[in-house]
């Protein structure tokens, strides 16, 4: 089709020059012939085009086209005829370019398909097609050759995963890493074993939705298409109307000129298509235009806890040992015993005692509870880790393991604890790491016009609650199942558009329940992906604020594109109509707007430069003075630090009520406004994605210990706090008095150098 269109350009552009040559040298005749030679293949081909889209329902602005041509022919206007050929040609062979051009990054990845493999059989590598490749197939994949299907290296690699990630640049994986079908070998041989067939692999899954997004038509096209059935009625009662009334059939044909083609009919389709394929380009697959434009339109925005806002690995933070048990002991005994167990948490446990050299003993006779813990035999003796009242069944509560457990609980941490031989022997603790770019994507995304951010998680809700005072998310949703899910995204459907971003198999109804569904697509379930209408192909959060800004970029453009190109169109019609645009004219001044308007579509492409702001000094002085206005209570927080020793124990709680209730009624809402309005004023200024990413690390540290205090307050007893909850207090307040006053310094000084420099 795009070769047959770029021959009608050629024809038709030849024939009208040579026609103008004939006439010019006194020959009228042959240039009638050259110009009716150009203008028949052109009927023939939009004829064919009507017919199609007659067939598929679907109608389109080409009726006009013809009928413009058929018009000028009749009433001897050949070369208005020729003319308006080549406009159309012309117009189809830019559409077609421009569709390629954006299509560009989709088309390669394509192109990335596994061909061949290289697998062990019979004692010899053979080739192999990869859809012949079962789990557990030994395979080698040369220099240059694209890894066929998911699996386990078993040796060191070095692979370039850029069609899958956006990312060009090499990564070593080390051998027994996963390795995932589609990178391709930048490095020498390597081994692997294989996880997968080909049909379940990666790389299988990415070209089937690349290929549904392809074959997709977004909303606004369809919109387009009933739009353009109104134009072209409309079209033809202007140019009827204008012959019935002036009796000139000339001007019929000068309004049928210029409403050919339709601008509507050109601009969506190229800017949604080159939005996708911006996206592509920074590793998101977005599967059809729809998808694109719902993001672009998105307010309210969900996201999962586990793997999506965070990383998805618990870390170790601190191990707390029984008293006359090391550190060592409680990990050894943990990890040995953790080697036997699939689950995340005694993975972590088992890699971090490896990384600080400890020797670990096999455990035997294994036993586990799915979401409790699991027992076995080390060294002999009965060890059992998991949760607390798991493992309290096995060994009795001691003072310390209680403390231990409130002490996290104030901090929203997790812990494991480990018994053996019946007594408590100690308790590690452990963190799911929030990602580093998780704070920088949330503020990202409010400045994108995201006006509500819902954290849903199936954590305790002290948990939970830590994390969302910690990232400053709108709203928490904590112990929830797929069902509590479900239920929410349908009640928030009811005030906006709705994205939900999870990673898990349990994510994928809520992915597929949402507007928009985005999955964690780099090492995501396969199902979550499957049902998500966005896929990250790289393991990075922040890519929804790309994708974001791209929708909301390009459905600007197209609107654009269509407001104006509709209005000149409209414009030129009312001149035509009036006598005062010839149809030649006509002809030339249609093909410059759908030009234009094409070329504006296509700056979806581009990356637009980041708008300026200007911080004016009154400004400047308005905020310096809101830190004044702290003051005061930085100084009751000192103050009260200083005081708790000598205070009557009856009278502690209460003082501390007062001051934690003033820092939720003043600091906190002061915080939180710099976070969402002031901060994004003053990184336009400064420039770059995120100049403000420091210090809104300090707003979650601000956060963070403000929770701390206001849920040990809660735990006060009666008679007042014991001597080490006293010092934990000064602690916390001694804190925070420094780290709010460093904070307010760090923001003057901002403030008025952006000021001097505006």
């Amino acid at each position: 089709m795009r070769a047959i269109d770029t021959w009608l350009l050629i024809l038709s552009a030849a024939t009208l020059a040579a026609g103008g040559l004939c006439w010019a040298a006194g020959r009228p005749l042959a240039a009638q012939v050259l110009w009716l030679a150009g203008v028949a293949p052109v009927l023939l081909a939009l004829s064919l085009s009507i017919v199609k889209a007659l067939m598929r329902r679907q109608p389109g602005v080409d009726v006009l086209a013809w009928i413009a041509i058929a018009m000028a022919v009749a009433l001897g206007e050949s070369p208005t005829a020729a003319i308006i050929a080549l406009m159309v040609a012309g117009g189809r062979a830019l559409e077609r370019y421009a569709e390629q051009r954006a299509e560009r990054e989709m088309t390669a990845l394509l192109q990335h398909v596994p061909r061949a493999a290289t697998r062990f059989e019979s004692g010899e590598w053979r080739q192999a097609d990869p859809d012949a490749i079962r789990s557990g197939d030994r395979l080698l994949v040369r220099a240059g050759d694209v890894v066929p299907v998911d699996g386990t290296l078993a040796g060191q690699a070095q692979l370039d995963e850029s069609s899958l990630s956006g990312e060009s640049r090499v990564l070593v994986r080390q051998p027994g890493e996963f390795v995932r079908s589609g990178a391709v070998n930048a490095g020498a041989p390597f081994e692997m074993r294989a996880a997968a067939a080909a049909r379940d692999s990666t790389f299988a899954g990415i070209v089937r939705m690349v290929r549904e997004a392809r074959g997709q038509r977004s909303p606004s096209a369809r919109l387009a298409d009933r739009y353009a059935l109104v134009f072209v009625i409309g079209s033809l009662l202007i140019a009827g109307g204008s012959w019935l009334l002036t009796g000139d059939p000339l001007r019929a044909l000068g309004v049928l000129v210029v409403a050919t083609p339709c601008p509507l009919i050109l601009a969506v389709p190229v800017a949604i298509v080159s939005g996708i394929s911006r996206c592509a380009r920074r590793g998101v697959l977005v599967k059809g235009g729809g998808a694109l434009e719902r993001l672009g339109a998105a307010t309210i925005l969900f996201f999962d806890k586990t793997g999506t806002l965070t990383g998805g690995n618990a870390r170790l933070v601190a191990i707390e040992p029984a008293p006359g048990v090391s550190t060592q002991a409680v990990l050894r005994l943990a990890a040995s015993l953790g080697q036997a167990s699939g689950h995340v948490v005694s993975a972590s446990i088992t890699v971090a005692a490896r990384e600080r050299g400890v020797q670990l003993a096999q455990p035997l006779h294994v036993r586990e509870r799915a979401g409790a813990g699991v027992e076995g035999e080390i060294d002999g003796q009965r060890v059992t880790m998991g949760s607390f009242a798991y493992v309290r069944e096995a060994a009795p509560a001691e003072p310390w393991s209680t403390e231990f457990l409130r002490r996290i609980g104030y901090e929203g941490a997790a812990a494991v604890f480990v018994a053996a031989g019946g007594k408590m022997m100690g308790a590690i603790q452990l963190a799911d790491e929030i990602r580093l770019e998780t704070p920088r994507t949330l503020r990202m995304l409010r400045q994108q016009g995201i006006r509500q951010l819902v954290m849903l998680t199936g954590d305790r809700r002290d948990v939970a609650q830590t994390l969302g005072a910690i990232l400053g998310v709108t709203d928490v949703r904590a112990e929830q199942t797929p069902a509590d899910k479900l239920a929410a995204i349908a009640a928030a459907r009811k005030q906006g558009i709705v994205v939900m971003v999870g990673d898990g198999v349990n994510d994928a109804p809520a992915l597929a329940a949402a507007d928009v569904g985005i999955a964690m697509g780099a090492r995501g379930a396969a199902a979550s992906s499957e049902a998500a209408d966005v896929v990250l192909l790289v393991d990075r959060l922040d890519r929804i604020v790309d994708a974001m800004r791209v929708a909301r970029r390009a459905r600007r453009i197209a609107l654009q594109s269509v407001l104006a190109g509709m209005g000149l169109s409209v414009v030129a019609m009312g001149v035509a109509a009036a006598g005062y645009l010839p149809p030649m004219w006509g002809a030339i001044l249609q093909e410059a707007i759908d030009v234009a308007v094409i070329v504006n579509a296509l700056r979806v492409l581009v990356v637009a430069p980041p708008a300026q702001a200007r911080l004016a000094p009154a400004d400047a002085a308005g905020l310096m003075a809101g830190h004044a206005a702290l003051e005061p209570l930085m100084a009751r927080i000192r103050e009260l630090a200083d005081g708790l020793p000598a205070m009557p124990k009856t009278e502690i709680a209460s003082a501390l009520k007062d001051l934690h209730a003033a820092l939720a009624r003043d600091l906190l809402p002061h915080e939180r406004r710099d976070d969402t309005e002031i901060y994004p004023r003053l990184g336009d200024l400064l420039g770059g994605d995120d100049p403000m990413a420091a210090m809104s690390t300090t707003h979650r540290e601000i956060f963070r210990v403000i929770a701390v205090l206001g849920k040990m307050i809660a735990d006060i007893p009666p008679e007042g706090p014991d001597p080490e909850s006293l010092r934990e207090f000064q602690r916390l307040l001694y804190g925070l008095d420094a780290i709010v006053r460093l904070h307010c310094v760090q923001e003057d000084e901002i403030f008025h150098t952006l000021a001097e420099a505006a």
